[in-house]
Protein backbone atom coordinates (compact mmCIF):
# COMPACT_ATOMS: atom_id res chain seq x y z
CA UNK A 1 0.00 0.00 0.00
CA UNK A 2 0.65 3.64 -0.38
CA UNK A 3 -0.25 6.55 1.07
CA UNK A 4 -0.02 10.25 0.12
CA UNK A 5 -0.40 12.93 2.05
CA UNK A 6 -1.10 16.67 0.02
CA UNK A 7 -0.41 19.96 1.52
CA UNK A 8 0.17 23.48 0.82
CA UNK A 9 -3.62 24.47 -0.40
CA UNK A 10 -5.03 27.82 0.88
CA UNK A 11 -6.86 31.15 -0.50
CA UNK A 12 -5.08 33.44 -3.48
CA UNK A 13 -5.72 36.04 -4.84
CA UNK A 14 -6.33 35.76 -8.67
CA UNK A 15 -2.80 35.96 -10.67
CA UNK A 16 -0.82 34.57 -7.35
CA UNK A 17 1.02 31.69 -6.76
CA UNK A 18 0.63 28.20 -4.85
CA UNK A 19 2.71 25.08 -4.47
CA UNK A 20 1.41 21.97 -3.40
CA UNK A 21 3.13 19.00 -1.71
CA UNK A 22 2.46 15.62 -1.89
CA UNK A 23 4.36 12.94 0.28
CA UNK A 24 3.86 9.34 -0.57
CA UNK A 25 4.59 6.74 2.19
CA UNK A 26 4.92 3.08 2.42
CA UNK A 27 5.47 0.83 -0.74
CA UNK A 28 6.51 3.60 -2.53
CA UNK A 29 8.90 1.33 -4.73
CA UNK A 30 5.78 0.32 -6.21
CA UNK A 31 5.23 4.20 -7.73
CA UNK A 32 5.60 4.00 -11.62
CA UNK A 33 4.16 8.06 -11.19
CA UNK A 34 2.29 10.74 -9.48
CA UNK A 35 -0.32 12.79 -10.81
CA UNK A 36 -2.40 15.93 -9.57
CA UNK A 37 -6.35 15.77 -10.44
CA UNK A 38 -8.55 18.40 -9.27
CA UNK A 39 -12.48 18.56 -8.87
CA UNK A 40 -14.47 21.80 -8.51
CA UNK A 41 -17.99 21.09 -7.64
CA UNK A 42 -20.21 20.34 -9.47
CA UNK A 43 -17.84 18.76 -11.98
CA UNK A 44 -15.86 15.36 -12.82
CA UNK A 45 -12.40 15.26 -11.55
CA UNK A 46 -9.75 16.29 -14.50
CA UNK A 47 -6.41 16.01 -14.86
CA UNK A 48 -3.54 18.52 -14.11
CA UNK A 49 -0.13 17.22 -14.34
CA UNK A 50 2.02 13.91 -14.02
CA UNK A 51 5.39 13.32 -13.54
CA UNK A 52 7.33 10.00 -13.77
CA UNK A 53 8.26 8.91 -10.32
CA UNK A 54 11.97 8.17 -11.45
CA UNK A 55 12.04 11.97 -12.44
CA UNK A 56 11.72 13.77 -15.84
CA UNK A 57 9.04 12.94 -18.29
CA UNK A 58 6.04 15.52 -17.43
CA UNK A 59 2.64 16.11 -18.45
CA UNK A 60 0.14 19.11 -18.28
CA UNK A 61 -3.52 19.56 -19.20
CA UNK A 62 -4.21 22.48 -21.39
CA UNK A 63 -6.00 24.28 -18.70
CA UNK A 64 -2.43 25.10 -16.82
CA UNK A 65 -0.28 24.25 -19.19
CA UNK A 66 2.59 27.04 -18.98
CA UNK A 67 1.52 28.39 -15.72
CA UNK A 68 1.94 25.04 -13.36
CA UNK A 69 5.28 22.75 -12.97
CA UNK A 70 5.26 19.26 -11.43
CA UNK A 71 8.32 18.37 -10.14
CA UNK A 72 9.88 15.86 -7.44
CA UNK A 73 12.39 16.51 -4.97
CA UNK A 74 14.56 12.98 -4.47
CA UNK A 75 15.90 13.86 -1.04
CA UNK A 76 12.66 14.69 0.30
CA UNK A 77 10.60 11.89 -1.38
CA UNK A 78 8.01 14.66 -2.90
CA UNK A 79 6.00 15.43 -5.44
CA UNK A 80 4.99 19.55 -5.87
CA UNK A 81 3.32 21.14 -7.85
CA UNK A 82 4.21 24.97 -8.69
CA UNK A 83 0.56 26.85 -9.59
CA UNK A 84 1.35 30.55 -10.72
CA UNK A 85 -0.91 33.26 -12.23
CA UNK A 86 -3.94 31.42 -10.57
CA UNK A 87 -7.27 32.11 -11.77
CA UNK A 88 -10.99 31.54 -10.20
CA UNK A 89 -11.27 28.49 -12.54
CA UNK A 90 -8.44 27.07 -10.78
CA UNK A 91 -10.40 26.70 -7.88
CA UNK A 92 -11.18 23.02 -6.70
CA UNK A 93 -10.08 20.53 -4.75
CA UNK A 94 -6.87 19.17 -5.00
CA UNK A 95 -5.55 15.23 -5.46
CA UNK A 96 -2.43 13.77 -5.56
CA UNK A 97 -2.39 10.20 -7.01
CA UNK A 98 0.03 6.88 -8.14
CA UNK A 99 0.14 4.81 -10.33
CA UNK A 100 2.04 1.29 -10.03
CA UNK A 101 2.17 0.38 -13.42
CA UNK A 102 2.85 2.50 -16.69
CA UNK A 103 -1.25 3.22 -17.87
CA UNK A 104 -3.06 6.20 -19.37
CA UNK A 105 -1.66 9.48 -17.74
CA UNK A 106 -4.63 11.64 -18.07
CA UNK A 107 -7.43 8.71 -16.81
CA UNK A 108 -7.88 8.82 -13.09
CA UNK A 109 -9.62 5.49 -13.11
CA UNK A 110 -5.79 4.32 -14.21
CA UNK A 111 -4.54 5.60 -10.61
CA UNK A 112 -3.90 3.26 -7.84
CA UNK A 113 -3.84 5.40 -4.98
CA UNK A 114 -5.08 8.57 -3.85
CA UNK A 115 -4.22 11.37 -0.76
CA UNK A 116 -6.91 13.54 0.46
CA UNK A 117 -7.00 16.01 -0.84
CA UNK A 118 -6.33 19.77 -0.61
CA UNK A 119 -8.77 22.80 -1.09
CA UNK A 120 -7.46 25.49 -3.38
CA UNK A 121 -9.77 29.14 -3.57
CA UNK A 122 -8.49 31.66 -5.99
CA UNK A 123 -10.52 34.71 -5.18
CA UNK A 124 -10.91 37.64 -7.93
Amino acid sequence: QVQLVESGGGLVQAGGSLRLSCAPSGRTFSIYRMGWFRQAPGKEREFVAAILWSGGSTSYADSVQGRSTISRDNARNTVYLQMNSLKREDTAVYYCAAQRFGKVIRDSRQYDYWGQGTQVTVSS
